[in-house]
């Protein structure tokens, strides 16, 4: 469907390449498609998401709205100051070769930009995302995942990220699993958890908390080495209701709001340097395309926190 054009009124995404940037220019925010889905443990049509949720951005407007709260004298304020550029999708990104490209796309464009989103993709995007951003800092780095799951499987899949960048040198106890569900995990990678010492902040707490709150908490645990943080973003942590183009979602999970207020609180951290936004399957969705539309208001979230730093 067309969607309508108003001069006053102006659309998100339509974002230029890199290549836009002029020499020593840097850019708020680099997007990337990493659409990774070999290596899912659930049947995935996310090859298909960061097209799907390229062309949803065109649905919004990259303006965030007056709120009393700031004062009588509050503006609209436009983030269209902001420079944002698309790098365009990583070719066959599954795989050891396709993760290697990942790698070094996402540390060129950590050189070129304050933040770097990957769009997938199923979660395995993480584990090569959050290496070509950390790139020499892993020692210092630190990870928050809003997730159900643990991600501690063995093996390589998209129930393994956290367990794979454990192993490959990130220290455990600046990782904080934000999210965590009952009857989604089991009780030997629960222990894996308690055992390596990761932070776990179940979902229920965030029915009792300020999302801010726990962000901030998050931060400082996955900061303490003053080292770059990456954000997981996996939408399951969501109601199916929000995310039914989510495989492994279910009911009783985070609201729409939540999520998006969690993602924003991260951004506006100068801490986090990179993000992904995994686990949309953009073939599965509802008819409505509530699922890849949320993935895009979560774009646009990284880039109003980036606007607050």
């Amino acid at each position: 469907m067309a969607l309508s054009h108003d001069p006053l009124w102006p659309r998100a995404g339509s974002w230029p390449a890199p290549d836009s940037l002029a020499a020593g220019e840097r850019a708020a925010l680099a997007l990337l498609g990493v659409p990774a889905w070999r290596t899912s443990l659930s049947p995935s049509g996310a090859y298909a998401t960061p097209g799907a949720v390229r062309e949803a951005l065109q649905r919004y407007s990259a303006t965030l709205m007056q709120d009393r709260r700031d004062g009588a004298a509050a503006a609209p304020r436009e983030l269209d100051g902001l420079r944002v550029v698309d790098a365009g999708d990583i070719a066959e990104p599954d795989g050891p070769e396709g993760e290697a490209r990942t790698r070094a796309v996402v540390a060129e464009l950590r050189d070129r930009a304050e933040a770097v989103l990957a769009v997938g993709g199923d979660n395995s995007v993480t584990v090569a995302t959050a290496l070509g951003a950390w790139g020499p800092d892993l020692a210092s780095a630190g990870l928050i995942t809003l997730d159900a799951h643990y991600d501690l499987r063995d093996g390589v899949s998209n129930g393994s990220p956290v367990r794979r960048l454990v192993e490959a040198g990130l220290d455990p106890h600046r990782i904080v699993q934000i999210g965590i569900a009952d009857f989604a995990n089991s009780a030997a990678y629960a222990r894996r958890a308690q055992e390596l010492g990761i932070t776990v902040i179940h979902r229920d707490e965030l029915h009792e908390r300020r999302p801010a709150e726990i962000m901030a908490e998050a931060l400082e645990i996955a900061g303490a080495a003053g080292g770059p943080v990456h954000l997981d973003i996996d939408v399951d942590v969501c109601d199916r209701s929000v995310v039914p183009g989510c495989p492994a979602s279910t009911p009783g999970g985070l609201a729409a709001w939540e999520l998006r207020a969690l993602v924003r609180a991260a951004a506006s951290d100068a801490r986090v340097t990179s993000v992904d936004l995994a686990e949309v399957d953009a073939t599965a969705d509802s008819p409505d395309g509530r699922t890849v539309r949320l993935a895009a208001l979560c774009v646009l979230e990284v880039l109003a926190g980036i606007d607050a730093r």
